[in-house]
């Protein structure tokens, strides 16, 4: 639970938005290996950047991948290279694709993001080939940002690693669109931990500004109907190659 003083001032900063996200939606990937309904230190750095989403009446939905049988591959939907079950498709088109904001959260395993992480990740960018209304990249328009957990190290190596990633396909990134936690070198609490993670301001600060910065991003491109579409229209390009292994040449 975060102290009380820094609650009241995130709700007066909510209340005293004269913007309205109401329209906004985001979704939170949390990458942790826990299945629910076990405790997880990252849903609580969730919990905080998710209670000024919601404050300004942005829809937030969350979604712990370990809760869904989701194989790895980069295809839309690997049913069709012979896996039997895949929920991802589902979850993409009813969460994803609608969101306006989408926010990568980890905890950190041997200093690096965790493989329900990188497999969320390889399963964007599966989808990533796909066209927005514009003829753009699918992902053009929309919003990424970071969470990190952890009780040693890795906070700034896997933001830069899960950032590159959003980028890369094509998220826009607001500044200082990443926040963490790992507490002191070597083993010790994680972030729920005798609220060890709640009473670090600087790890609640960084958490407030991203999404905040998400917020005004967000509400700029959405404004704006994304992206101006000018030298950045893939048909402009035509390098398709629909067997390509690889989402960007199909």
């Amino acid at each position: 639970m975060l102290p009380a003083h820094v609650e009241a001032f995130i709700d007066a900063e909510i209340t005293a938005s004269t913007t309205d996200f109401s329209d906004l939606r985001a979704v939170i990937l949390n990458g942790t290996l826990k299945p629910s309904p076990a405790p997880s230190h990252t849903d609580g750095l969730i919990d905080v950047s998710a209670r000024v989403l919601r404050g300004v009446g942005a829809r937030v939905d969350t979604i712990r991948i370990v809760d869904h049988t989701i194989p790895p591959g980069v295809y839309p939907d690997m049913r069709e290279q012979g896996w039997a079950t895949d929920e991802f498709p589902d979850l993409y088109r009813d969460l994803i694709e609608p969101a306006d904001i989408v926010v990568l959260a980890t905890p950190i395993w041997l200093g690096d993001q965790s493989s329900m992480t990188r497999l969320v990740i390889e399963r964007l960018y599966g989808w990533s080939g796909d066209l927005n209304a514009a003829g753009q990249w699918s992902y053009y328009g929309k919003v990424g940002g970071v969470l990190v957990t952890g009780n040693e190290d890795g906070g700034k190596h896997c933001a830069a690693q899960m950032l590159y990633a959003l980028s890369h396909i094509g998220f826009t990134i607001p500044p200082q669109a990443d926040a963490y936690w790992v507490g002191e070198a070597g083993p010790g609490p994680s972030y729920l931990d005798d609220d060890r993670g709640a009473q670090n301001h600087w790890t609640t600060r960084n958490t407030v500004f991203a999404a905040w910065n998400m917020l005004h991003t967000a509400r700029r491109l959405k404004d704006q109907d994304g992206l101006p579409a000018h030298g950045n229209v893939t048909a402009n390009w035509d390098l398709s190659n629909p067997t390509h292994p690889t989402p960007e040449y199909r």
